[in-house]
Order: C-alpha cells, then sequence, then structure tokens
C-alpha cells in the first residue's frame, strides 16, 4: 500500500501555486551568474550534482582560513573547534533523516562508497554460497556492482526485479523474487536515470516479511523529498553530499545501531581503533569504527551549513515548487515533435530523460551547450536502464530549486535548435 511518503505525482496540480521566490532563491548561488559561450547559464544537470550556495562556500573557506585542523586527535583549540562543527555536522544530518542516534550516521566519500561499505561489511559477514540478493532494474551501476562483486565472491546470487515500458517497478514481479535465501533487498529511491520514485515503505514492508533487511539509494531523493528513516524502517540509507547543494566528497551512511555493531570494519587505520598491538585491535565505537583514516572534515562541515540552508529554504516548499516545474517541463517538451520522453512513471521526480528521432544525445548535448545550457547527455551509470528501453543513451535534464519556467523554455528552444541542426 503506497503512503505519501512514497510517492510525488508528477500529474499533481495544486490548488495554488506555492509561494515560492526562485529568483531570491538563485541570489544564493554564485555560479548562477556567469555566461557560458556568451549566453547565460541555464544549470540543468542537477542529478549529477548541484551547485553550492554562497553559506556551503564560505563555510569551506572559514574552515580552511580559520580552524583547519584534523579530528578527535589534538588537544589544541584548533582541533576542538574542528572537531566540534564535524560532529555538529553528524547531528544535522541525524536531523535531517531523523535517525534514532547521533551514531547511526557514518560519514563516508559518497553514496558509492556507503554501498560498497555495506556490501564489503554486512554482505561479507552474512552472505553464504547460494544466498540471493534482490535488486531493480533501474539502479545506478553503483547498486549493482558492488553486489555482483560480492556474489562473484560468495557465489551468491542477483536477482533482478523488472519494470514496466512506464519505468515503474513491477511490484508483484518483487514479491515473487523472494525464498528462504534471501539475504537483502537493496533499490534507489528515486531512479537517476528516469526520475521514477519507488514505493521504498511498500518494497521495506514486504521484504520485512519476511526478515530481509533493505538498503535504499537515496542520492536522487534527499535534495527533492523529506526522508524519516525510522518511519520508512529500513536497515540502511545512503546518499550524498554534492547532490543535495553540499561538497563534492562527502556521504553518508545510515545503518541502524543493531546491524552496525555487528558489522565488521570495511577499512583499517586512523580513528577507527580503540587500541593497537601488534597481537590484537580493539576497535572504536560506533560510527568512528567505520571512519578510517582523516576525513572530509571540511566537506563534512559543508554538507551541515547544506542542510542549514535548506531548513530555512523548507524542503516541503522546494518540494511543491520542483513538482510544478517538472510538470511544466513534461509538457513543454511533449509537444516538441521528435522527441520521446523516457521514463513516464505517474510518480517522478526531478529528471526528464528524452531522445530525438534522428539525433544523437551527445550531439543534443553538444548543441544545447553553445547556448548555455548544461544537460547531461549518455547511459547515466545505468546502462541496463538504456538496456530495457532500447536506446543507446538519452538526454537528461534535471532541476532543483533555483531552476526557472524561462529556463525551461530556453532549453525547449535550444531543442528545436537541434532538430532542425541533425533532423
Amino acid at each position: 500500500m503506497k503512503t505519501s511518503r512514497d510517492v510525488v505525482s508528477v500529474d499533481a496540480r495544486p490548488a495554488a501555486r506555492s509561494v515560492f521566490n526562485v529568483y531570491k532563491i538563485r541570489e544564493d548561488f554564485p555560479i548562477l551568474r556567469q555566461k557560458i559561450h556568451g549566453k547565460p547559464l541555464v544549470y540543468l544537470d542537477n542529478a549529477a550534482t548541484t551547485q553550492k550556495p554562497e553559506k556551503v562556500i564560505e563555510a569551506l573557506h572559514r574552515f580552511y582560513s580559520q580552524y583547519n585542523s584534523n579530528v578527535h586527535r589534538g588537544v589544541h583549540s584548533l582541533s576542538e573547534q574542528a572537531t566540534e562543527a564535524y560532529e555538529d555536522a553528524r547531528s544535522k544530518v541525524q536531523r535531517f533523516i531523523h535517525a534514532c542516534h547521533v551514531h547511526e550516521i557514518v560519514f563516508v566519500r559518497s553514496t558509492t562508497e556507503a554501498i560498497n561499505l555495506v556490501a564489503q561489511s554486512y554482505g561479507r559477514k552474512y552472505v553464504k554460497s547460494g544466498d540471493e540478493i534482490i535488486i531493480s532494474a533501474m539502479e545506478h551501476h553503483s547498486n549493482i556492482v558492488p553486489w555482483q562483486m560480492l556474489c562473484e565472491e560468495k557465489g551468491a546470487v542477483l536477482r533482478v526485479v523488472p519494470i514496466n515500458d512506464q519505468g515503474e517497478l513491477l511490484l508483484e514481479e518483487y514479491e515473487k523474487l523472494f525464498n528462504p535465501r534471501t539475504r537483502l533487498v537493496s533499490v534507489a529511491h528515486v531512479s537517476n536515470a528516469l526520475g521514477t520514485v519507488l514505493p521504498v515503505r511498500t518494497i521495506i514492508d514486504m521484504a520485512h516479511r519476511r526478515n530481509v533487511p533493505v538498503l535504499i539509494d537515496g542520492a536522487q531523493s534527499v535534495p527533492h523529498l523529506k526522508v524519516d528513516v525510522q518511519q520508512l524502517d529500513c536497515e540502511f540509507y545512503a546518499f550524498s553530499g554534492h547532490k543535495l547543494f553540499g561538497p563534492t566528497g562527502v556521504g553518508i551512511l545510515y545503518g541502524k545501531s543493531a546491524l552496525l555493531e555487528n558489522m565488521p570494519p570495511y577499512q583499517g587505520g586512523g580513528d577507527m581503533i580503540s587500541s593497537v598491538t601488534f597481537e590484537k585491535t580493539i576497535y572504536n565505537v560506533l560510527p568512528f569504527k567505520f571512519e578510517a583514516g582523516t576525513p572530509n572534515i571540511a566537506g563534512a562541515i559543508g554538507l551541515g551549513m547544506a542542510i542549514d540552508y535548506l531548513d530555512e529554504v523548507g524542503l516541503g516548499n522546494v518540494a511543491v515548487y520542483e513538482q510544478e516545474l517538472l510538470c511544466y517541463a513534461t509538457e513543454v517538451l511533449s509537444t516538441i515533435p521528435r522527441l520521446r520522453i523516457i521514463g513516464t512513471a505517474r510518480e517522478k521526480v526531478g529528471v526528464l530523460s528524452f531522445v530525438i528521432e534522428g539525433a544523437h544525445p551527445h550531439d543534443v548535448g553538444t548543441v544545447l551547450d553553445q547556448e548555455g545550457i548544461a544537460i547531461r547527455t549518455g547511459h547515466h551509470c545505468a546502462q541496463p536502464v538504456m538496456d530495457r528501453f532500447a536506446v543507446p543513451a538519452t538526454a537528461r535534464a534535471s532541476v532543483a530549486l533555483y531552476n526557472t519556467r524561462e529556463e525551461v523554455d530556453a532549453l525547449a528552444r535550444a531543442i528545436h535548435k537541434a532538430i532542425e541542426l541533425f533532423c
């Protein structure tokens, strides 16, 4: 059964347009003021990485210019200040996703590293020969390859939930994949290639009826949807800072305490130890057991500031505005001859992938760049999705809180120019 936590409908039409001053928001992002090839920058590659508000940039500058130091290891003032800011960022993440405990928040480099951590730690301990792991047909490579590597090492089997022609998960087929050897489910919250919002609460409930834990790849969801890991009741949730208006090179793994306590460390050295002798190492407590070496201190602090920024703007306001913008962009692009949208699920956020008959996506992207418009072209690290829709690649426009209807119109004009050139 789907709930309001699962979906945001692309067909939703609010009674009145949201009160959201996008032009004021745009003033917070200095990169948007520039021109590309003499044209105002229209940045529509947000599913790859988002731009950073001035507050995040200033937080990074302040760290490096005023209190740059390593964390947890020094008694001097700079180290204590850096440690306080670093751990304060962890607390902000806990509140942002409503985790039960701050020690359930593990800093990693990215969603990719978070998934690899679970595969190499939880997976190596609990997955045996003949066991099975379930993923979906719309996963990013980062939620495919780590499980393939684990299955190859352990002699386990990877099972894949199919999707329909609209890019929606087939829940009845998902249910058929469970058996006594199922050990883990790992699926995206939002597809990076299609924008589909998966019914993750339903997916989790179905797995839990069989006592199977679930990892959710939240890389594409946290910038658009309010996430409450306690309500979802997932065992693991992973996301990246750079898609959440924060710095690159920092990400989050949320894990339930009981599972993290029983998982072995992923890497060794640095702050993940309590004591070391040549005979034995005693590992540190959570979450430090999984944070080997010097972390991305500035990145964590910047991520904390990005969360502060979103709290000020209001993620609920952002979600309503972005949904209106996605609806508008869908309507505009649907009227363009020879253009076909790939991924037409009823529940979508953020992403419009499309192909143009007679034009390769890379060529389309090149023309758009000359018009100052940044989109993504290619397989989007989701080659099985491209295979499912029998296309080699797509052009992908992805929106964020600072995009406007005028930018959608500019995108449409540039697409018409590309069609004139190539078709």
